[in-house]
């Protein structure tokens, strides 16, 4: 099965960008590409990826509210289940297939879920 890549990189507001590091670092498995502040104690906007995923990760009031919802086509929902599990993430709903395909959905510390799925072959040809 071949996946998409990723054309657009969704923005998810933080409030504590330590907190946030450290769970999307050491929970979910992401790593931190790079990091910009206009100034030392400004707030923080970051650019995080993993395995072709990426998103922009951001302390500005105006770029975004908390509490938002991504979804990322993935290979093999089960694995990354049990991967995420081991870490310790807080998976909100564990891996079903009520949506037509097998998906998995996490949170963050600031209540943004990231929705992992893995969609039947018919749905990645487009039938």
């Amino acid at each position: 099965m071949s996946l998409p890549k990723q054309r657009v990189i969704p923005a998810l507001r933080i409030t504590d960008d330590a907190v946030s590091k450290a769970y999307y670092v050491e929970k979910l498995g992401f790593s931190v590409e790079w990091e910009h502040r206009f100034e030392p104690h400004f707030p923080v906007f970051m650019s995080i990826h993993r395995d072709g995923m990426q998103i922009y990760l951001t302390q500005h009031k105006g770029d975004c509210e908390p509490g938002g919802l991504v979804h990322f086509v993935v290979e093999d929902v089960a694995a990354l289940y049990e991967e995420l599990q081991e870490r310790g993430a807080f998976v909100c709903e564990a891996p079903n297939d009520e949506l037509g395909f097998l998906c998995m959905t996490v949170q963050d510390p600031d209540g943004n879920k990231l929705r992992f799925m893995e969609p039947s072959p018919n749905h990645l040809s487009g039938n």
